[in-house]
Parts: structure tokens; C-alpha cells; sequence
């Protein structure tokens, strides 16, 4: 697996600079580390926002802090590692995914109706992500005993797939070809390497690859069923 300077090197390597980064933490001096330091963070952290990756993706019990607001009735702490929040779960939940296009797609069905519409598929529950009065991030629902499935914050690059590290090495080149070329020539290789790295779509290019490759990783069942239905 890739490391964080391998993924650095490589992002220089498509810009055609010959340089080599050894350290970013610190970095070792050179302007290259110095920017590489600055924006890989950062290059990561949006990749990891763009996607449900099944490496990033975490189930926790979450801890409740007390009463919602009158339209929720339980809040809960969101995990600092949190990139994306994925879906609310009950506890018994045994599929979080499968769900009916029909029922899904249709925004007049009240929760009982999909639920029933659906043959007892678990629906992810409603929730809102807010910041309260003391500046914490809280996730308001009404499932009680809430786990939270979510793409967590990965800053170990073992843990990356393969086609990740490239996307990543891509989308870190862009922001590096302006500070490192400056000027028309910057903008220009910095747009070439987006379009490398996303496709003209946004949702193509390497990425688009690592993404079809992730879901390959996911075999999920049509129509599962949560223990208390079954059990009717």
C-alpha cells in the first residue's frame, strides 16, 4: 500500500517535477514538501467527502445527550472522526441499503406506509446534523438507541485502496500545479489534472474507476428483512 510521501511523489511525478519529498511532518524545507504538506491534507479529507468508501465506513452505537428540539426527540454527540454521515440506524437494523425504488422515490409515503410498501426493508431514519448551543456538533433523530453509519476520517494510507491513492495523488496534483507552476501554466495543467482525475462529469475519470471498483466490494440483499418483522 501507498504511503503519504508516495502518494506526494506521485502527484509531482504527473506534474513532470523531478523533485522528491522525503518528510512532510515537518516538512523537509523544499518547497515542494512545504506545499505537499499544505494540501494533502486537504486533497484527502475531500476525497474521503466524495464518496462512501468501504474502507472510510464505521457503525457506532452514538451517545445520547439528552431531549431533541420539539421536531426531534433524541440528540446525539456526532463522532469527531466523522467525514459523511451515511444513515441513522435503529440497533436491529440487519440492512440499511436495500430498499424499494417505488416506495423510496415516492416523497407522499409517510414512514409507515414506505415501511409497509417496502415488505419491511429498513429505510435509513430522518435525522439532521446541527451545531448547538455550545458550539458541538449534534445529530438530532427520532430513533432511539441510534447507531450511526458514517464514512469515518482515514489519515493511515495503508488502509486506502489502491485506485483511492491514485484518485488521490490526481486531485493532490491539481492544487499542487498552481504554487509549483504558477501563472496560465499553473491553471492549465491544474484543469489537466482534474479532468484526469474526475472526468469532465465530475464522476469519471480514476475516480470513477475507484468508485465502480469499491462497490464491487458490497454485495448487498434485495428486500432484507430487520428481526422484529420477521418475527410477526
Amino acid at each position: 500500500m501507498a504511503s503519504d510521501i508516495e502518494i506526494c511523489n506521485l502527484a509531482l511525478s504527473h506534474l513532470g517535477d523531478t523533485a522528491t519529498v522525503a518528510s512532510l511532518d515537518p516538512p523537509e524545507g523544499s518547497p515542494q514538501a512545504s506545499h505537499c504538506a499544505q494540501f494533502y491534507p486537504i486533497a484527502r479529507d475531500s476525497l474521503l467527502e466524495m464518496h462512501a468508501w468501504g474502507f472510510a465506513t464505521k457503525r457506532i452505537q452514538l451517545a445520547q445527550l439528552g431531549s431533541g428540539w420539539p421536531e426531534w426527540t433524541y440528540a446525539y454527540a456526532k463522532p469527531n472522526d466523522t467525514v459523511n454521515i451515511l444513515a441513522v440506524l435503529p440497533p436491529d437494523a440487519t440492512d440499511d441499503y436495500s430498499q424499494s425504488t417505488t416506495a423510496s422515490n415516492d416523497p407522499g409515503l409517510s414512514a409507515s406506509a414506505m415501511e409497509a410498501a417496502i415488505g419491511g426493508s429498513y429505510v435509513p431514519k430522518p435525522f439532521s446534523c446541527e451545531v448547538d448551543e455550545n458550539g458541538a456538533d449534534v445529530i438530532y433523530t427520532d430513533q432511539i438507541n441510534a447507531v450511526l453509519r458514517y464514512t469515518a476520517l482515514i489519515d493511515n494510507p495503508a488502509k486506502f485502496s489502491p485506485l483511492f491513492a491514485l484518485t488521490l495523488s490526481w486531485h493532490l496534483a491539481s492544487m499542487l500545479a498552481g504554487p509549483l507552476m504558477k501563472g496560465e501554466a499553473g491553471a492549465a495543467e491544474s484543469k489537466r489534472c482534474t479532468l484526469i482525475a474526475f472526468g469532465n462529469d465530475g464522476k469519471s475519470g480514476v475516480f470513477g474507476r475507484a468508485v465502480a471498483s469499491d462497490a464491487s466490494q458490497r454485495r448487498i440483499l434485495p428486500q432484507q428483512n430487520v428481526p422484529w418483522i420477521n418475527g410477526r
